[in-house]
């Protein structure tokens, strides 16, 4: 059996970190501390150093909290979608989607702090760069697959058009947010569809925009 204090271990760590996550897309790492966790949550300072013993460790784990998030929002639902450009096209809505939900306050977790530590060698920023790389290399890897698969055309560079992918999808945030530019999602998303039908060596298997 499992220990019920270890259950609610399990969910205290779990509270926190969604949280911390929502915090830090709003105010960034460097001034989130355990201090600033408890207050928010009501709890006690010395109970959260039971979790996290420095601010390094906790920093550490909200990166890597902000990454499950997103592999379990919106990479996850996406690899369910038909192999190739249905797929890759999921990516991207499925990301917009997430930010229109209003989970996260600041709007997107690695572009507040993707700022905040691009200067700053250390552990913490390794982490964020990391995650970052691995959705990078997932959006590469898709459109590679899809032009194995004969959906977009053989001179279709996977590298380039996942870095455009995601650029439409990270310039959102900063016109919803910013300039409250309330139609920014449905730009980004017909530009990456406009962008794939372009691409594509078959665009029915693709929605009209």
């Amino acid at each position: 059996m499992i220990d019920g204090r270890l259950l609610r271990g399990e969910r205290t760590r779990r509270t926190v970190l969604d949280a911390a996550v929502g915090l830090a897309s709003v105010e960034g790492l460097d001034g989130l501390s355990l201090a600033r966790l408890a207050q928010t949550l009501g709890v006690s300072k010395s109970g959260l150093f039971a979790h996290w013993p420095d601010k390094r460790s906790l920093q550490l784990a909200i990166v890597e909290h902000a990454r499950r998030q997103w592999i379990e929002q919106i990479v996850e639902p996406a690899l369910r979608a038909p192999r190739g450009l249905p797929r890759l096209l999921a990516l991207h809505e499925l990301r917009l989607d997430f930010y229109a939900s209003g989970q996260l306050p600041g709007g997107c977790f690695f572009q507040a702090v993707g700022s905040e530590l691009d200067d700053r060698p250390g552990p913490v920023r390794d982490a964020v760069a990391a995650a970052i790389d691995g959705w990078m290399d997932l959006l590469a890897d898709l459109a590679g697959r899809a032009v194995a698969l004969g959906q977009l055309r053989p001179e279709t560079d996977p590298r380039q058009l996942a870095f455009e992918i995601e650029a439409l999808g990270a310039v959102v945030v900063v016109h919803t947010r910013l300039l409250q530019d309330e139609r920014s999602r449905e730009r980004a998303r017909r530009a990456v569809l406009d962008r794939l039908r372009t691409l594509a060596t078959d665009p029915s298997i693709l929605p009209e925009a």
